[in-house]
């Protein structure tokens, strides 16, 4: 290391965090950009902080649908960050906002920054129309819903259907999923109470309003929305592994942030720490099956720091479908 440097600082710690309600698209946010959902987000944060904005070097961003600039600036000076702090923003598509939380504790880890906002901002609402530019004048513009996530078509599956997919090779049934959504949903609800304190109010949205009441009844009456095409490895009917409509994530609105300092500024500040950043991991998976990425990363993450899964007191999964987490 060149003399008259000083040593990057340990693993960050957090000293706040807050979110906005998830709501679905169309809901409660639907006239609401990405900015305008994050920034009442990032000014509750610091708040709860007891941080000033001027104290802020970094703000980190993850954001799928904004289809390019930089959203994370647009949410700094939204929020009232100084115009001098720095604003990154992460597209790595569903793994977006975690990503950004991993980026910002690299930069106070790297000495790059002593307290950094990160998090994400979703406004699947107000997201641009997307289309393929024609390649000749006789072309006409070609609209798609999403872009795509591997160079080869015959590697990138519609997502509902590489879900169906898994679910008949694993014998997982659409029973059993709906069972698992219903059971979320009923969580969701009971931890309502709960989970107030951590929402920031922002227009009529005050809690996650998609959870509801539901039996298998009414499960078994909701449409399909995708079927394996492929047998099951446990011989179950390819139809019972089918996907419902209530086995996977609705389209949504929101924004969430943590907020992140070097140990060293948080005791300058005289703020205190609630938790401490320990390790992050990214990795790559088959694009056929994207589901297995979250698992494959966990096992690795806790092999590289010589645990295991006993070592865990919990595990928060954005299971975007019912079978990812089953």
């Amino acid at each position: 290391m060149a003399t008259g440097l000083n040593p990057a600082p340990e693993a960050p710690v957090l000293l706040a965090w807050a979110r906005s309600a998830v709501q679905p698209r169309a809901g409660a946010l639907a006239e609401l950009a990405a900015h305008e959902i994050g920034a009442p987000v990032v000014r509750a944060l610091l708040a709860r902080g007891g941080i000033a904005a001027t104290a802020v070097d970094a703000l980190v961003c993850g954001n799928a649908l904004g289809a390019g600039g930089n959203p994370a600036r647009m949410v700094a000076l939204a929020a009232g960050l100084p115009d001098r702090v720095a604003a990154f923003s992460v597209d790595t598509q569903c793994c977006s906002g975690l990503d950004a939380v991993a980026m910002g504790a690299g930069l106070i880890a790297s000495g790059q920054a002593e307290l950094v906002v990160a998090g994400g901002a979703e406004a699947w609402s107000r997201a641009p129309i997307r289309q393929h530019r024609p390649r000749t004048p006789e072309e006409a513009p070609r609209a798609y819903e999403r872009p795509a996530f591997a160079p080869d078509p015959s590697r990138d599956p519609d997502l509902a259907q590489a879900a169906a997919e898994h679910a008949a090779q694993a014998g997982i049934s659409r029973t059993a999923q709906d069972a698992f959504a219903i059971l979320s949903h009923a969580r969701t609800l009971a931890a309502r109470a709960s989970m107030a304190a951590e929402i920031v109010p922002i227009a009529a949205a005050t809690h996650d309003s998609y959870a509801r009441q539901l039996d298998a009844a009414r499960a078994a009456r909701m449409p399909l929305m995708a079927m394996a095409a492929s047998p099951s490895n446990a011989g179950t009917d390819p139809r019972t592994t089918a996907l419902s409509r209530l086995a996977i994530s609705p389209q949504a609105d929101g924004a969430a942030f943590v907020l992140m300092a070097s140990p060293a500024a948080a005791a300058r500040l005289s703020a205190r720490a609630q938790l401490r950043w320990r390790a992050g991991m990214a990795i790559g998976t088959a694009p056929e099956m994207p589901l297995l990425a979250a698992g494959h990363a966990a096992q690795e993450l806790l092999a590289r720091h010589g645990l295991t899964a006993d070592a865990l007191w919990g595990v928060e999964l954005h299971d975007a479908f019912a079978v990812q987490a089953l």
